[in-house]
């Protein structure tokens, strides 16, 4: 072969299927090592809790841990007769009820007032998130002593004789005040940080139309908060359903006058931890679960509408 043949000869190459999926492996096998560390863990803390503790549920399992026995769905049989897990899940959603508008429309308003105020603003900021940062117990031990009819300084500053938190009435609206106190500071972070991404150039074209404080915040501030806003009400949904610590430490681990106070969680942990049934709270926490993931997943199929109908 001459030198020009040689040089006009094509190379051999291997074909590009075999090396595509070749250098493929080699990419999952080096990726593979830095998320195994996090499969793991999440292996071991979610997926296998999760595994166990369904089927716990399908058994008379109690704490100890002996005489476990298979009873199949019994367990959720109950769980649904029981009038006490129906109360516990009525206080959850009654928190919920309150606490969510509460916190997302307060949260809003602190948001636009830290943004548009022009002296100390980091005061104002550190003011608004300081109570997220304490401790559940700190919160509801603090509260539960501004809550004192004799001695706290709610009734005293406002001229009151409340029986907050001896009062079936007052003791969850109580707790509501409370946690709008204590986690507003988180939905306030996320409306001033989606606040200060709006473009100043569309608050300049509405001042050159005449448009009015108020007509920028309903024309352009809202409507550019809207996304932000959903994801506010989202985590507060599920967070509120959830709620717990507070509700225990503000009524001295108790239910709270008439068990007005008894939520869901709370509910699961005494049959787990007090009546020892832990097969029974087993099905009561599955039943929690699939309660939270189908409002998870309507707020996923209603966020993905929206996009749908913003994309038309």
């Amino acid at each position: 072969m001459t030198t020009a043949e040689t040089v006009l000869a094509p190379a051999r190459t291997e074909p590009a299927t075999a090396r595509a999926v070749f250098r493929g492996g080699q990419r999952f096998q080096h990726g593979g090592w830095f998320v195994a560390p996090f499969l793991t863990l999440f292996a071991v803390f979610v997926i296998w809790p999760l595994v166990r503790g369904v089927h716990l549920s399908l058994t008379d399992a109690n704490i100890t841990g002996t005489g476990e026995r298979f009873i199949g769905l019994d367990n959720y049989r109950e769980a649904l007769r029981d009038p006490l897990m129906w109360d516990a899940l009525g206080h959850s959603a009654y928190f919920t009820l309150l606490a969510v508008p509460c916190i997302t429309v307060l949260a809003f308003l602190l948001a636009m007032l830290a943004h548009h105020v022009e002296r100390g603003q980091w005061l104002w900021r550190l003011c608004f998130f300081m109570p997220f940062l304490l401790p559940s117990t700190v919160a509801g031990n603090l509260w539960q002593w501004l809550f004192n009819p004799g001695t706290g300084m709610v009734n005293h500053v406002f001229g009151l004789q409340t029986p907050w938190l001896t009062d079936a009435s007052y003791a969850m609206p109580a707790i509501v005040i409370e946690t709008l106190w204590w986690t507003v500071g988180f939905s306030f972070l996320l409306y001033l940080a989606a606040l200060q991404s709006i473009p100043a150039h569309l608050y300049e074209a509405a001042k050159l139309d005449g448009a009015g404080a108020w007509q920028r915040t309903v024309h352009i501030t809202l409507p550019m908060l809207r996304t932000i806003t959903g994801l506010v009400v989202a985590l507060q949904i599920l967070a509120s359903l959830q709620v717990f610590d507070q509700a225990v430490v503000m009524m001295d681990f108790g239910p709270g006058p008439e068990n007005s106070t008894r939520t869901f969680v709370q509910y699961t942990l005494e049959e787990g931890f007090t009546s020892y049934r832990v097969g029974y709270a087993s099905a009561i926490s599955v039943i929690f679960f699939v309660i939270i993931a189908a409002v998870a997943l309507a707020r996923m199929w209603l966020l993905r509408n929206r996009t749908e109908e913003a994309a038309r």
